[in-house]
């Protein structure tokens, strides 16, 4: 029989309406695979009985006739989505033992899609990480292994690395993820998958615990560009519980998925050729040039002149808006609360944070608080927003030249676990390519393109006009179909 973990959304869903297999059998296959890769960590909670209960009541719809969009497909939910009766942490000790009495909007959409929930994936702590090792419930482990026989764990991306691993691992066929600078794209590119961030506002942000507000939004990650667009349907739309919420129809991004690109042109940024760049780096950008060429694309060299002061503005924004937001806990209305004997209100409060936050966060709180105050307001943060509007403008006048941009995901492939954890700047470079259309509010997609001389997966990153990801989705199918990515992580675990 088939293993149905190697299965895709699409395929899950089309063979369980064919009648080839049940949602139960499919469910109990994922729950079987969760239990046996622990060794991963990529989950916090594993719910395998909301995974069986989901599929029973496909099959029972299947029965009746009345099947849901995703209805006998089990995925996994990015610790940081509120679920209602399960716990919710963030993976943070600040919110361990949390469970909401409500659903955020994404997961209860896919609920309504038919969707189970095989677990809650862990994250860096708060999102706050490029490598997944801030968790207060211990780092996940990457289910790659370099092809040199060294036995070194590496770091699956972050903050999404549970979305990431387990989709490669085969735990769930998708996963939800959050972006707030790359964190759905990068983790993708680590881990040989695809994921997609939309336009800012596409996803509701309610019930997702907020780490930068103007710039967090919510994406799907699976196995490939269909399983992406079949999420991504199923996840967007407007909210009014969300002031950001964008008020548009959804599209129908599956039906209209085509990697004939004639007629298109990609954009290739000149500031993206960062000197000493890893050669695998620049040789896989090189052949996907070529890919979209070979799709009918012409290709034209554009300028993002203010691209060097994106990953500075990113990290004077994102910690201002994460100070601003993480000051709700203060061990007064939920969560933790350390409380020493004798203590008064502000020695509740100082202990409860110094507690209950990972030395990441402290430190992203600690500079958003600096440059929040009243003496560096205008020359850190007013400066900062004012370069956000530059590279705004900067995408808006290339996309008068072009439809779509190709570049890199990230600077490297995967890295080993501990490499970096000494050197937050290092780190921090992850991002240099994903951050600029993060800053802007565009749609992003990362598409496994080719394997380095590690045998570690890279990532082609498509950016898109604002409220184009069908564009971006049509790219990065073309990619998908003329790279041939079919590597996949050898089980070790």
């Amino acid at each position: 029989m088939t293993d149905l973990t190697n299965l895709t959304v699409a395929q899950i869903r089309d063979g369980h309406r064919a009648g080839d297999f049940s949602a139960v059998e499919v469910a109990e296959a994922f729950n079987a695979n969760v239990a046996a890769a622990k060794a991963l960590n990529a989950f916090i909670v594993e719910t395998p009985e909301q995974a069986l209960g989901a599929a029973k009541q496909a099959d029972a719809d299947r029965a009746a006739g009345t099947l849901k969009p995703l209805s006998g497909v089990p995925i996994g939910m990015k610790d940081l989505f509120a679920t209602k009766g399960v716990q919710t942490t963030a993976a943070s000790h600040m919110l361990e033992g949390f469970v909401p009495r409500y659903e955020s909007t994404v997961s209860q959409k896919l609920w309504d899609a038919g969707a189970g929930m095989l677990g809650k994936l862990n994250l860096d702590q708060f999102a706050m990480g490029s490598s997944n090792e801030t968790s207060f419930f211990g780092n996940v482990i990457s289910p790659w292994k370099r092809n040199d026989g060294g036995n070194a764990a590496l770091a699956p991306g972050g903050s999404s690395g549970g979305s990431s691993a387990a989709i490669a691992a085969r735990l769930c066929p998708a996963a939800t993820g959050t972006d707030t600078g790359g964190s759905i794209r990068q983790p993708a590119a680590f881990t040989g998958i695809s994921g997609i961030k939309p336009t800012y506002g596409r996803c509701s942000r309610w019930g997702i615990v907020a780490f930068a507000s103007s710039l967090d939004q919510a994406g799907p990650m699976a196995r490939d560009v269909r399983d992406c667009a079949i999420m991504l349907q199923n996840m967007a739309g407007f909210d009014p519980k969300d002031a950001t919420s964008l008020d548009l129809p959804v599209p129908n991004w599956e039906a209209a998925l085509s990697s004939d690109l004639k007629g298109k042109k990609v954009g290739i940024p000149r500031e993206y050729r960062l000197e000493g760049i890893d050669p695998d780096i620049d040789a896989m950008w090189d052949a996907g040039i070529a890919m979209l060429k070979d799709a009918g694309a012409e290709v034209v060299e554009i300028s993002l002149p203010h691209t060097k002061y994106a990953l500075p503005a990113y990290y004077i924004i994102a910690p201002a808006e994460a100070s601003s937001n993480l000051a709700r806990y203060d061990g007064v209305r939920y969560g933790l609360r350390d409380l020493p004997q004798g203590a008064g209100l502000q020695d509740m409060y100082a202990a409860t944070r110094a507690e209950g936050f990972g030395p990441e966060v402290k430190r992203r709180i600690m500079i958003g608080t600096y440059v929040l105050s009243a003496g560096f307001y205008d020359a850190y943060y007013t400066q900062a927003q004012k370069v956000r509007t530059l590279i705004s403008r900067d995408f808006s006048a290339a996309f008068e030249r072009c439809d779509v941009i190709l570049a890199p995901t990230a600077p490297s492939a995967a890295f080993g676990l501990g490499e970096k954890t000494a050197d937050p700047l290092s780190m921090y470079l992850n991002d240099v390519f994903a951050v600029p259309a993060s800053l802007a509010g565009l749609p992003a997609m990362s598409v496994p393109a080719a394997l380095n001389r590690e045998g570690l997966p890279l990532g082609l990153q498509i950016i898109g006009k604002a409220f184009d990801e069908q564009g971006v989705l049509n790219a990065g199918l073309a990619i998908e179909e003329r790279a041939g990515f079919t590597a996949r992580a050898e089980k070790w675990w």
